[in-house]
């Protein structure tokens, strides 16, 4: 191999390697918790030293900050892009928004957080408010909009928007934490996608003017 080669090659790996050590941060803080998880059995799952963990996350918490960053916050930015779009009909986009958001929930990834900030938040608040300010409070503005755009319209009865909004996200965070959770005590696999197509349906009817006549 020329060393123009390894130089590239190495330059590959080191770009990916904070991706790797988050993905190896996430497995710990879900599998041991937040507080028992330890920045050297982090660096041992990614296959690194403990030395090269500080080369780019000074604490545990950055690297809590980090994920939150570049996996839900990334997440929310998309749905965002979904709700922009003023070509689609309000109660079109609640439909995408929770399909885009009810599959996310199964991403072995995104349905770690719920349960991880639950266990976790009380003894660390920070975590808790981290999650809260970028993936909650940005998803339920998100569905406030649209949902407030629906009433404009007439689409949607006048009710409160921002509690609506928390009305069609708090399933879906249930799901993630049933999965997490109580799944493995189950005869079968929890049924995401049926759980979220008849949350769907049973959402919008209570929202939509004139949908129980």
């Amino acid at each position: 191999m020329s060393e123009l080669a390894r130089s590239q090659r190495w330059q590959r790996r080191k770009d990916a390697r904070p991706a790797e050590l988050l993905d190896a941060a996430l497995a710990e803080f879900f599998e041991k918790g937040f507080a028992a998880a330890r920045l050297e059995d982090i660096a041992a799952r990614a296959g690194v030293s403990k030395g090269t963990v500080y080369l780019y996350f000074a604490s545990k918490e950055e690297m809590f900050e980090a994920l939150v960053q570049t996996i839900p916050k990334a997440n929310v930015e998309q749905a965002r892009v979904i709700a922009a779009d003023g070509s689609v009909p309000a109660e079109d986009l609640v439909r995408r928004l929770l399909q885009f958001m009810g599959a996310l929930m199964g991403d072995e990834r995104m349905m770690k957080f719920p349960r991880l900030i639950i266990s976790d938040g009380g003894r660390f608040p920070k975590l808790a408010e981290t999650y809260k300010r970028e993936v909650i409070s940005r998803g339920v503005g998100i569905f406030s909009t649209v949902i407030e755009r629906g009433i404009r319209e007439g689409v949607f009865r006048d009710v409160d928007a921002r509690k609506a909004a928390y009305a069609a996200i708090a399933p879906l965070l249930f799901s993630a934490i049933w999965r997490t959770t109580f799944e493995r005590f189950d005869d079968e696999p929890f049924d995401t996608q049926g759980f979220v197509a008849q949350h769907i349906e049973t959402f919008l009817r209570g929202i939509k003017r004139g949908a129980d006549t």
